[in-house]
């Protein structure tokens, strides 16, 4: 079990519901600007995402656990990240670096989240690529016009 103190998501929902989970996969960083992350390397990485909402859906949930796993583990553990079309090897914004990673899982679960009749929101992902380096993604927050 992953015991982890992340970092908050400040927002004003009333329910906020986190997720941990971890899959093993390959990736590599095609720049001469990433030194020995050029070459192929794995890493086992560990995600937390924070969802947030106000509406329960018809079973109490805010969103099933099982579904977030599914959406993250399910795509990504035991490949090649570079395989996946989220990631490009000829876009730097779209290199598998754990940046981009975050806001890849970000946005595929937003997608999914935007089905749902609840319309739960994804305020945070937290991807830890090693025991010393993560990254926190955060979407920018609407900006209402009056």
């Amino acid at each position: 079990m992953l015991q982890q103190i992340y970092p908050q998501a400040q927002h004003d929902y009333q329910y906020e519901l986190n997720k941990d989970m971890q899959f093993a996969a390959a990736h590599y960083i095609p720049s001469e600007k990433a030194g020995v992350c050029q070459q192929v390397h794995g890493h086992t990485y560990f995600v937390n995402v924070t969802i947030a909402g106000d509406e329960l859906d018809d079973t109490g949930f805010l969103v099933n656990f099982a579904k977030l796993k599914k959406i993250v583990h399910g795509k990504f553990d035991h490949t090649l990240l570079n395989d996946h079309a989220s990631f490009d090897d000829q876009n730097p914004e779209k290199f598998p670096t754990t940046e981009v990673v975050a806001k890849t899982i970000y946005e595929m679960i937003q997608k999914e989240l935007d089905e749902l009749p609840n319309k739960p929101k994804c305020v945070q992902v937290f991807v830890r690529e090693t025991p010393t380096s993560y990254v926190v993604f955060r979407p920018k927050k609407e900006k209402k016009s009056w």
